[in-house]
């Protein structure tokens, strides 16, 4: 993962993704609420091949397992607020740091949700997302998430992977289907909407 000056951060969101890139230059959540550790593909118009590794503290006082509601947090974070904060920035010339002082990361709606598998604490799994729609800010994806194999490789698993494998989910079948996420949307809402909200 690279630790990248403005300037070349800057470079990357004009010409290029968010692969190798920390999550953590990227999101405008504080690092208690990042669930996406790894870019693993990213086409920023069309979606995204990301993961993480549930902790101690995602699963505790909760048997050991990653909860259904993170499951969909991690998702989102994968998706709407990582493909969105990239188009956002891409758009406006700026930095993330630069969305963190006009805009607040928020759930719109959240439409059908299936889970088929679990996932536990230390257990790697990918969020598979086709972006649907994106514009004012806001931005519409259907997408999966995958328990992947315990010891692959996935950098080098997803190095050649394309928009058509992405749209129709084509991995191998060790990897285990978890949940299939549809409608997952969200929006950049500005600052000064919700202090208006306070007064």
């Amino acid at each position: 993962m690279t630790e990248e000056t403005g300037e070349q951060l800057s470079g990357r969101i004009n010409n290029g993704n968010l692969v190798g890139l920390n999550p953590a230059r990227v999101m405008l959540h504080g690092p208690t609420k990042l669930l996406v550790d790894t870019y693993y593909w990213h086409s920023p118009n069309k979606g995204i091949v990301a993961g993480y590794a549930p902790t101690e503290r995602d699963v505790e006082d909760h048997f050991g397992v990653f909860r259904g509601v993170d499951q969909i947090e991690a998702f989102a974070l994968a998706s709407i607020v990582s493909c969105g904060s990239f188009l956002e920035c891409r758009k406006l010339k700026c930095l993330p740091d630069g969305l963190k002082e006009k805009f607040v990361p928020a759930f719109v709606s959240i439409g059908q949700v299936n889970f088929h598998y679990y996932l536990e604490l230390g257990d790697r799994f990918i969020s598979i997302a086709n972006i649907k729609s994106y514009k004012w800010r806001q931005m519409v994806c259907d997408g999966r998430i995958y328990k992947a194999p315990k010891d692959l490789d996935l950098n080098a698993y997803f190095a050649d992977f394309t928009e058509e494998r992405l749209l129709n989910y084509d991995i191998s079948k060790d990897f285990k289907l978890v949940a299939e996420l549809f409608d997952i949307t969200g929006r950049a809402i500005l600052i000064e909407l919700f202090k208006k909200n306070e007064e």
